[in-house]
Order: structure tokens, then C-alpha cells, then sequence
């Protein structure tokens, strides 16, 4: 069976924990900073976990990971 690629347009994007979740970080983050509050940008620093419906799409685009 030959080696699976890598879906690097999603490696970018997302990474595994060691328990398997997938992280992701929040969008709304780059550019018209000035009308968003400053709660709302500290909150959007935190990471996420993707939804558990898209989970095992994600795992399989990131074999390796």
C-alpha cells in the first residue's frame, strides 16, 4: 500500500493532542481588529476543538500527525 499524503492545507490549520482531539484555532482573528472589543480578541486567542462530526474527516486528512 503506498504512503498517504499529508493535506497540508489542513496541517496548517489544525493539530492532534496526544488523547486524539483535534485543535483548531478560532477565525475572526486578522485583519479589523479596531471594532472588536478587547474581551471578544482575548477569547479568540484560546484554541478550540473541532466539532465531533468533522473529527474523523480531519484525522484522515492528517495521517502522521
Amino acid at each position: 500500500m503506498p504512503k498517504l499524503k499529508t493535506h497540508k492545507g489542513t496541517a496548517k490549520r489544525f493539530s492532534l493532542t496526544k488523547t486524539g482531539k483535534v485543535k483548531r484555532n478560532h477565525m475572526l482573528r486578522n485583519h479589523i481588529l479596531s471594532k472588536k472589543t478587547t474581551k471578544r480578541k482575548r477569547n479568540l486567542r484560546k484554541t478550540g476543538y473541532a466539532a465531533a462530526a468533522n473529527a474523523p474527516t480531519l484525522k484522515q486528512l492528517l495521517p502522521y500527525a
